[in-house]
C-alpha cells in the first residue's frame, strides 16, 4: 500500500509539472502568433 501511494504521488508530480511546461509553450506560441498578426497588419497598412 505505500508504494502504490508513493507512485501516485510521483505521478501526480510529474503530471502537473507537465501541464505547466505544455501551458508555458502554449503562451509562447501565442504570443508569436501576435507579433506575426502585428506585423502582416502593419505591412497591409504600409501598402
Amino acid at each position: 500500500m505505500k508504494t502504490l501511494l508513493t507512485t501516485l504521488a510521483i505521478a501526480s508530480v510529474i503530471v502537473f509539472t507537465g501541464c505547466n511546461t505544455i501551458k508555458g509553450a502554449g503562451q509562447d506560441v501565442s504570443k508569436a502568433g501576435e507579433a506575426v498578426t502585428d506585423a502582416a497588419q502593419d505591412t497591409q497598412n504600409r501598402m
